[in-house]
């Protein structure tokens, strides 16, 4: 008798339905030039509703210099690129690009992939091949790229505690000073919204003789001069071997990149299947992540309105005795602590008040730790906030959750 395929399937989905973490998609409209409002469509109709967890932190992905850069490569060179980077798909705006990423984190050079996911897998996973013997010591709350990045080089791992330095160390004193090490970090964890401790983690490489790897996606165009991230914030970027980034969250479009010295972009570019074997990026993202870029090293109103309204968002929560958890970063993570709850509330946000908030489940959070994330960008208003306060209020009591102490 064959094997029952379907039915393993189906047993699969019941049993995500069973945990209260499948997870359904909201069916949006972003409506152009007017970001956070967007549409929901349910059932042919359409509703207006206020977006509180879109990862386009700024807003980019409206911006006009965005939206004309966007348009005007499109009708100089049509939609996609062709081809891999290596077979035609290397247009010039991908080197501009590059040039542009490589001088933003102060760099050599830079490397773009189709997403952040990508250029940590495969960065990741080409860097444990390429140095003999390598074993990477990866933070606890790594992203899953990373985490998968990691599996596929096939090397030898530590864990250590969630920026715990004294359990780096003590990993890195266990491993013989001449063998390649890589410190794969986060600069901001997202879910939690706290900061890596970058410059500490480069004094421990430099004393143990390891190689520095930094996921910069939650920190790339909000922190640092001209929005280069937390390293360079911190005084840290010149130490830091390979800087990830995306160009999907902050700077409003697509796509992922790793910038550091010449020679190990070029080995990266040489060697990794994930980069070689890829259609480049369609030029008209590739032209409005270069404008994004280009204004947000120049402009201080973004972030600025950004981390107010992040702070504001903050002290509205604590204020009103909702479980908030504290986050030094723009990221504003509120506790729930049970999956089908988490879930339920956040149904209720959108179906009764209009307000759209992905509920956050296991495997991205431990179970146990559930939780909506927010978001609020430059462009949420004063009138959104309270709007939304009002609307945790009724919900907080209509669920009958307990109020942080």
């Amino acid at each position: 008798m064959a094997f029952p395929y379907l039915s393993r399937f189906q047993d699969a989905l019941s049993e995500l339905k069973r945990e209260g973490r499948y997870r359904v998609f909201a069916d949006l409209l972003r409506r152009c030039g007017a970001f956070p409002n967007a549409e929901l469509c349910r059932d042919g109709a359409r509703k207006p509703i206020t977006v509180w967890c879109s990862n386009d932190y700024l807003g980019m992905g409206q911006h006009p210099k965005v939206l004309t850069a966007m348009h005007r490569a499109i009708d100089e060179v049509g939609a996609g690129a062709g081809g891999t980077r290596n077979i035609s798909g290397n247009t010039h705006f991908h080197v501009e690009l590059e040039r542009e990423l490589a001088d933003l984190h102060g760099k050599e050079a830079a490397l773009v992939f189709t997403s952040g996911y990508d250029s940590n897998e495969t960065t990741l996973a080409t860097l444990a091949r390429l140095l003999p013997g390598c074993v990477i010591l990866s933070d606890e709350l790594n992203h899953a790229s990373m985490i998968q990045g990691i599996r596929h080089g096939g090397g030898a791992k530590h864990i250590f505690r969630h920026n715990d330095l004294a359990h780096l160390e003590e990993l890195l004193q266990s491993i013989n000073l001449d063998t390649p090490k890589v410190i794969a970090f986060e600069s901001v964890y997202s879910m939690d919204g706290d900061f890596g401790p970058t410059a500490a983690i480069c004094d421990l490489a430099e004393k143990y003789g390891a190689f520095t790897y930094l996921d910069e996606v939650h920190a790339v165009g909000m922190y640092g001069p001209r929005g280069a991230g937390v390293a360079a914030r911190d005084g840290a970027m010149g130490r830091i071997d390979i800087v990830e980034g995306t160009l999907a969250k902050a700077f409003g479009v697509m796509g992922g990149y790793i910038a550091a010295k010449a020679d190990i972009v070029d080995c990266i570019r040489s060697y990794a299947p994930g980069f070689i074997f890829t259609t480049s990026m369609a030029p008209a993202l590739v032209a409005a992540a270069l404008a994004s870029i280009r204004h947000l090293k120049e402009s201080e109103t973004e972030r600025r309105a950004l981390h107010e309204n992040a702070a504001r968002l903050k002290s509205l929560l604590r204020n009103a005795g909702l479980p908030v958890i504290n986050s030094p970063s723009h990221i504003v993570p509120v506790q729930v602590g049970d999956p089908v709850l988490c879930k339920s509330v956040a149904d209720a946000l959108l179906q009764q008040h209009s307000i759209y908030v992905q509920p956050i489940n296991y495997p991205t959070v431990p179970r146990g730790k559930e939780r909506l994330r927010f978001t609020p960008s430059p462009l949420h208003t004063p009138a959104m906030m309270e709007k939304l306060m009002e609307a945790l209020e009724a919900v907080w009591t209509q669920h009958h959750l307990a109020r942080a102490a």
